[in-house]
């Protein structure tokens, strides 16, 4: 049976003051925790991430990586970077990213194979638009941007990557899925998986990361194949983010 797991996306928020009060509330709370769980906090956090969840049971991660692994880009960070400060996880293609600069299906693939060569677990993210899902669009949307990282992975590399459908209507706006409306993109998404590798994908973990809260975090992860979540604004307060991480329980 898959293992839930609930990531936090800080985005662009914190400060190492904030950092310290928000960590030190969620590891006070966890007590005798039955999912695993992560934050993934702004590159220049990463060093404070390390520093205070060493020895707990909250992994850390990024929020993005390059497809390259060094030379002269600069802004970029690589894989191996994250990977010498502690790092499991890095979000590619989540739809800011998709949406602001502009990251195209190709691009995100090409990352997921950067976060795989330094050991990393990528959480490949996929989603669509209001008007995509308006247009009837949603499944192509979504498995066109699964399949362009599926397509230059090896099987067995299935194994070793994370999915989360973030539908773009549902982030931030208050709507939400509902249950079997995302169970059954989750459905399609395993069933993707499994045509590059079908014994992996049955253990992959597909999260939903459309503004899962503590409301509603039960019921989402009572589907069977949502295995957790990909988590925004709830992941700031740490009452709520532990809410969401016992709900995986």
């Amino acid at each position: 049976m898959r293992r839930k797991l609930v990531i936090g996306n800080w985005k662009m928020n914190g400060s190492c003051a904030g950092n310290s009060a928000l960590l030190a509330g969620i590891i006070a709370g966890l007590g005798k925790v039955g999912a695993d769980c992560a934050v993934c906090a702004p590159a220049p956090f990463l060093a404070q991430c390390r520093a205070e969840l060493t020895g707990t049971p909250v992994a850390w991660g990024g929020q993005d990586v390059s497809p390259k692994q060094n030379g002269a880009y600069t802004g970029e960070v690589a894989g191996c970077m994250l990977a010498e400060f502690g790092c499991r996880y890095v979000l590619v293609g989540h739809s800011e990213r998709r949406a602001y600069h502009l990251e195209s299906n190709e691009l995100v693939a090409q990352k997921a194979l950067a976060a795989l060569a330094s050991g990393l677990t990528p959480v490949v993210c996929v989603g669509e638009t209001e008007a995509q899902r308006d247009a009837g669009q949603g499944v192509a949307v979504v498995t066109a941007q699964l399949g362009a990282v599926l397509a230059v992975l090896g099987a067995d590399d299935v194994a070793n990557i994370v999915v989360s459908y973030e539908p773009v209507w549902a982030i931030g706006t208050g709507k939400t899925a509902t249950p079997q409306q995302a169970q059954d993109v989750h459905k399609i998404l395993r069933a993707q998986l499994a045509q590059k590798n079908a014994e992996a994908a049955a253990g992959v973990q597909i999260l939903y990361g459309g503004s899962m809260k503590p409301e509603n975090a039960k019921e989402l992860m009572a589907m069977p194949d949502i295995d957790g979540g990909l988590i925004g604004g709830a992941a700031l307060k740490a009452v709520d983010f532990l809410a969401i991480i016992h709900a995986a329980e």
